[in-house]
């Protein structure tokens, strides 16, 4: 399996502690992070706490602004992929038929 490598930044305390801990379980920094990516793709999901940091701004503008648009009926959902991909493809036909007017 081919390794590769991946930057990132983060608090100096905060890497600092994880290394520490990790030593503590007899593990490494990269091999905690890997089992985190892995789940990442697994499960396709992010999970924050009530402890974690607040959202940066653009974070917590967007989420705001999809709330808004929740509360307004501004959200489409679907089944299936196959019901999403049909809408978008009327939204095609629609804007095509109005840009050529």
């Amino acid at each position: 399996m081919q390794s590769a490598v991946i930057n990132f930044t983060t608090q100096e305390e905060i890497k600092q502690e994880a290394q520490k801990v990790a030593r503590k379980m007899g593990i490494s920094l990269s091999m905690v992070l890997n089992h985190y990516l892995k789940h990442f793709v697994k499960t396709k999901t992010v999970v924050f706490s009530a402890e974690d940091e607040v959202p940066n701004k653009y974070l917590s503008r967007v989420l705001k602004e999809s709330e808004a648009d929740v509360k307004a009926g501004r959200v489409v959902s679907f089944k299936t992929g196959k019901d999403a991909l049909h809408y978008l493809n009327e939204e095609i036909k629609n804007d095509k038929k109005t840009s050529a007017n």
